[in-house]
């Protein structure tokens, strides 16, 4: 192998160097303490070699960023797959898919807090983000989709009346807007999403542990009490509770 080889091969591979250094650094420091110095020494590169890929600190974080949208969206897209090809309900895709998220987001701890904890002083993400954040909602707009194009879903006792509530992208991600009585779906959807999210952070950083005897179990709980919101049935398998 020449020098010039060599030498795209290490081009090729810095920036996955540099970001897995990045990734334990998240870990160790947050993501407020993360810079191009603490990368470049963790990925026993030169700052300057750093800066070659990542001329400022914001746009390093942009790639974890952007990476951590897609890993985690993916790890529930790859459980909803699965969950369909078994035939599976709408509701029981639904719990494949969050809990899919959960695994990624204890597994991945630095990168669940870096998109979904507190924000990074100084750091203002990118619309460059949007498409790969776009994902999670997408996973679960496809599920409430199929159930309610499957007859899945029961109607709400109490539809929500007034002026949409709704951003055009909200309806167009979703793919239009649903007919009555059914016209506020995407409204509740997006409220399951937020209380999936906020689940995940209370779990993630502990502050379940102290409420509940099992954790994994509240959570499918709690996520079936969430889709109830929408009409759908979430089924919970009784053997995963403990006394």
């Amino acid at each position: 192998m020449d020098a010039s080889t060599s030498a795209t091969d290490e081009n090729a591979t810095r920036p996955a160097a540099i970001k897995a250094a990045a990734r334990q650094l998240l870990v160790k420091l947050g993501a407020g303490g993360l810079s191009l110095e603490a990368a470049a020494e963790d990925s026993g590169l030169a700052v300057a070699e750093v800066e070659g890929v990542f001329p400022h600190r914001d746009d390093l974080l942009t790639a974890l960023v952007i990476d951590a949208y897609n890993d985690s969206a993916a790890a529930m897209e790859q459980a909803d797959a699965a969950a369909g090809a078994a035939g599976a309900s709408a509701g029981t895709r639904l719990l494949a898919v969050t809990r899919a998220l959960r695994k990624w987001s204890f597994d991945n701890s630095g990168e669940f807090t870096l998109i979904y904890g507190s924000p990074v002083p100084g750091y203002h993400a990118p619309q460059d983000t949007v498409p790969a954040a776009s994902r999670t909602p997408a996973v679960l707009a496809g599920i409430v989709r199929s159930a309610l194009a499957a007859g899945e879903l029961t109607p709400p006792r109490r539809p929500l009346t007034g002026p949409t509530l709704l951003l055009p992208e909200a309806v167009e991600l979703f793919g239009g807007a649903p007919e009555a009585p059914f016209s506020d779906l995407i409204e509740r959807g997006i409220v399951l999403w937020s209380n999936l999210i906020g689940l995940l952070v209370f779990q993630v950083f502990s502050r379940t542990h102290d409420s509940v005897r099992d954790e994994s179990a509240y959570f499918d709980f709690a996520i079936a009490v969430a889709a109830e919101a929408i009409g759908l049935t979430v089924p919970l398998d009784e053997n995963t509770h403990t006394d």
